[in-house]
């Protein structure tokens, strides 16, 4: 056997023992014995293989796959969760198109695998063909674990599986690792099985490695752990990020009274609970809120992105409690926190803000201000009110309306992903907040790129997550911009023989760059600066005859009835297309926000 050959086989399977059951392969010359190796086990079942030959959507469908099977593993399991999601490449400039779902992983906390074969060290800065370094590549994005080049001798075994343990363990961190392998030549197996040493793993189909990890909760169990100062006028609010975290803080404001603002993507599972505004974003972003609704404290969960009035809110309020790693890693732009803590849950230990009083009772009874929430919900229905009367009185479509009669229409346990700009703003302004959704974004850079992969990824990879629980996952959504999707497009480039997500792709078509139309860019006195052209970009494109290239089924509905049947669950990758007239867009934001904020200071 070829060292090449060798090295790729025990790295594979040392990858299956170490749950990595998802892997995203895209072809090339150099990641041959990976490709090899890879087929033979998905041949044998021991994972499932996705091929895409454009790296960049490759990347992004990993991350996808990467998100799905994150958020339904259990805490705290080592080789936990219901398994890793890796991406494999070349040499060259494939690497680089890996990069941008790399920060996005970074940035958003998700653990990924990226693979990358490379040309031996002898052949740096020698001209050769397809060679670049590619050691540390993606900088602090990433961790990097560099493999020795494979030699025929023994003792290498244990190196290589040893490695891919320390590559897994960081991953479970939520992180991305790279994993650089660099291959001589042969590439390709040569039909003999002799080696030097025994290739084989640990017994049982262990991992070569066992990592224990070790979760510190704050509490009477943790020793001596100050107690968290709470005060009676307090708003939870919860941005992108962990489920379980999000969960936790939600218990406790309902034992203390707090009304608790939800981003789409920061909770499931956990929001029907009577705390949770429906729309809370919206109040937020009204203006200054009246006395009456002015807190004492705000505790962040996780990273609201997508509204300039969660940061007011935080900036001209005294407390601000962050759940993150108090070693360095917590959502703070402003720098206004004036606590971290790791852990925010109903076990934690707790002593009220004013008094100095401990808190011992479940029930925080000697903390709860009576009317602190009650007029939370009565400024909720208010704006409710408000929103209906003005998206009634506007043709359909809209986006906003878009936005809210898609939530609204989807069936339970849904898998829904939403595309950063517009999209994800207008769910979070105007849709209901249910319980019964699994909500997905890229909001760790928030950038557009592969969003089409993303969502192929996160409706395959919920899917294979929760296919042996009691309620699986239900059929996947998008809701994309036209630009976001023509950003991606090659996300629809799917092999006849490769997994197909139940998936409908909502287009809201504006022919342009909507979000700029929000900014301050898009404001009356910039349109004679060139507006249109620098930052609408009006495009053209007939999205049907892009889809019908890729062999993707395309509806274009013109009215809400269409709307609400294109959306019936369908099997296999459909684009379901809504034109909007981007001209309004700015109208009619400010019109909602007006209309709110003159409601509540009645």
């Amino acid at each position: 056997m070829n060292p090449a050959t060798a090295q790729a086989r025990v790295i594979v399977d040392e990858l299956v023992r170490n749950n990595v059951r998802n892997v995203v392969l895209c072809p090339g010359s150099r990641n041959a014995p990976l490709a090899f190796a890879l087929y033979e086990a998905a041949v044998r079942e021991r994972l499932t293989l996705h091929v895409r030959v454009d790296e960049r959507s490759a990347g992004f469908l990993a991350l996808g796959l990467a998100k799905g099977l994150a958020q339904h593993s259990p805490r705290g399991a080592h080789p936990g969760r219901s398994g890793f999601a890796a991406v494999v490449c070349t040499s060259g400039t494939a690497v680089a198109n890996l990069h941008p779902a790399v920060l996005e992983a970074h940035h958003a906390g998700v653990a990924l695998l990226v693979l990358t074969a490379d040309r031996p060290v002898e052949l740096y800065g020698t001209g050769a063909n397809q060679t670049v370094d590619q050691r540390g590549v993606f900088g602090a994005a990433a961790d990097t674990v560099e493999f020795p080049v494979a030699e025929r001798r023994g003792g290498q075994n244990a190196i290589w599986r040893g490695l891919v343990c320390r590559a897994v363990a960081r991953a479970d961190a939520n992180q991305p690792v790279h994993l650089n392998l660099p291959f001589r030549e042969p590439l390709v197996p040569d039909g003999d099985d002799d080696w030097p040493e025994p290739l084989d793993g640990r017994p049982d189909g262990l991992g070569w490695t066992r990592i224990s990890p070790t979760w510190t909760v704050r509490g009477p169990a943790g020793g001596a752990a100050p107690p968290l100062p709470l005060w009676s006028r307090t708003v939870v609010v919860i941005g992108d990020g962990d489920w379980r975290a999000a969960g936790q803080a939600v218990r406790v404001a309902e034992r203390a009274g707090w009304p608790v603002i939800v981003e789409p993507t920061g909770m499931t599972g956990s929001t029907g609970a009577k705390e949770v505004l429906r729309y809370g974003s919206l109040l937020l972003n009204s203006g200054q809120l009246p006395e009456r609704l002015r807190p004492d404290a705000v505790v962040v969960v996780g990273r609201p992105t997508l509204t300039r009035g969660v940061q007011r809110l935080l900036k001209t309020t005294g407390v601000v409690l962050v759940v993150g790693d108090p070693a360095g890693d917590w959502t703070d732009p402003q720098h206004v926190a004036s606590t971290v803590v790791a852990h925010f849950g109903p076990d934690d230990v707790f002593c009220s803000g004013e008094t100095g009083e401990p808190l011992t009772d479940p029930d925080f009874t000697r903390l709860v201000d009576p009317n602190w929430l009650p007029d939370w919900r009565r400024a909720d229905e208010e704006a409710g009110g408000v929103l209906d009367a003005l998206l009634a009185s506007h043709p359909w479509p809209t986006g906003l309306r878009v936005a809210r009669d898609l939530v609204d229409a989807l069936p339970e346990r849904a898998v829904l992903f939403l595309g950063s700009s517009n999209p994800v703003r207008d769910v979070d302004l105007v849709a209901d907040r249910r319980d019964d959704l699994l909500v997905y974004a890229n909001r760790g850079v928030a950038g557009i790129d592969g969003s089409v992969s993303t969502s192929v990824g996160v409706a395959l990879g919920t899917r294979l997550a929760t296919a042996t629980v009691d309620r699986p996952a239900g059929p996947g959504y998008a809701l994309l911009g036209d630009l976001t999707f023509l950003h991606d497009i090659n996300g629809l480039l799917i092999g006849p023989q490769e997994q197909r997500p139940d998936l409908a792709i909502v287009v809201l078509n504006d022919n342009g760059g909507g979000i700029f139309s929000l900014l301050e860019q898009g404001a009356p006195e910039h349109e004679a600066a060139g507006f249109e052209r620098v930052f609408g970009t009006p495009h053209g494109t007939d999205l049907a005859l892009l889809c019908a290239g890729y062999g993707v089924p395309h509806t274009l509905v013109t009215t809400a009835a269409e709307f609400h049947a294109a959306l019936r669950p369908q099997p296999g990758l459909r684009v379901v297309e809504v034109r909007t007239d981007r001209g309004t867009l700015r109208a009619q934001h400010a019109e909602v926000l007006a209309d709110v904020a003159t409601a509540l200071r009645r």
